[in-house]
């Protein structure tokens, strides 16, 4: 298999998840601020979601230092200078798409184009200004027709291999990130005593994680119980029947890795699956006990590592 069509079929699953997940955590902040909370809370939830995604810089270098909600969803939604924006996300899956098209079934190069074709018609329409929330469905229902519509038409060869790894390798990325941020917003202590308000808070807060992923419901068949930070963790990080999971992710990288290994990637497979086994026999006490923040940051840069050695062994070389 070209390794250029690869790239492309790499970077298509990859822009299409990553504006997925943007969807995911701009409408559940969205349903959050309106709840009632203080300004000061609020202002901690948008100024998350731009620290999540690494665009704080560019958007005070755009909108200065004031973060409002109207400008932050402008600017991760159709702002077309901003990489990371939905709109820029899916133009750039579309036309990863578009450079394969041999590759790609009937069916799923027109749900690639459809998507672009009614999403330029959609913010052109104002439809996102009027109801954002079902603007955000649109966008999350887009992405799983995309997934159904490739499990269900392609031929499972290399290519199909190389579509879900960018996905899964995405997904993994910004679960991770995602936990980092919000775990960082809550004020009151994990173990110590909390008011009855900042309970409150915290219940909405986990609520608002688990939603962002799809868990809420996954949560309480788990371990119907009160939602607290230990098991949203363990839920987010090691169960790997989550499907949006850290475990469930690299899982599926490692299997999908292991069927277009060759003999030169072989330590980027050993690596995969190190990260895998320690997913696999980790137990949240101690990821707690060491620290969450160093334990997710060094994953992070594992997973960056991990997509840099999958690109050097089988993708077009970046510049």
């Amino acid at each position: 298999m070209l390794s250029r069509t690869a790239d492309h079929l790499f970077w298509m699953s990859r822009y299409t998840e990553r504006a997925e997940n943007t969807a995911r955590m701009l409408d559940v902040n969205y349903q959050t601020s309106l709840l009632p909370q203080s300004a000061a809370v609020a202002q901690v939830g948008w100024e998350g979601l731009l620290t999540i995604s690494e665009l704080m810089p560019s958007y005070r270098t755009k909108y200065g230092e004031a973060i409002t909600p109207r400008n932050v969803l402008d600017f991760m939604v159709r702002d077309e200078n901003n990489p990371s924006s939905i709109v820029s996300c899916l133009r750039a899956a579309r036309e990863n798409a578009r450079a394969v098209r041999g590759a790609l079934t009937t069916e799923f190069w027109e749900t690639q184009n459809q998507t672009w074709l009614e999403l330029t018609r959609m913010l052109k329409g104002k439809n996102f200004e009027r109801d954002p929330g079902e603007f955000f469905e649109w966008v999350k229902f887009r992405s799983h027709l995309s997934r159904g519509v490739a499990i269900g038409t392609m031929l499972q060869d290399e290519a199909f291999h190389f579509y879900r790894m960018g996905t899964f390798l995405e997904r993994a990325d910004n679960t991770a990130r995602l936990l980092d941020v919000k775990f960082h917003a809550v004020h009151s202590d994990f173990y110590g005593a909390a008011s009855e308000l900042d309970q409150e808070y915290d219940f909405y807060h986990w609520s608002a994680i688990l939603r962002s992923v799809s868990g809420f419901e996954v949560y309480r068949k788990v371990y119907r119980d009160v939602i607290t930070p230990e098991r949203v963790a363990e839920l987010l990080i090691l169960r790997a029947d989550m499907p949006r999971s850290l475990a469930a992710s690299v899982n599926e990288v490692v299997n999908n890795l292991g069927v277009v290994a060759h003999d030169n990637s072989a330590e980027t497979l050993r690596r995969a699956g190190k990260l895998k086994a320690e997913l696999q026999y980790g137990r949240i006490d101690e990821i707690l006990a060491t620290g969450l923040h160093a334990y997710l940051t060094q994953f992070l840069d594992r997973v960056n590592e991990l997509g840099w050695r999958i690109s050097q062994d089988f993708l077009v070389p970046a510049g």
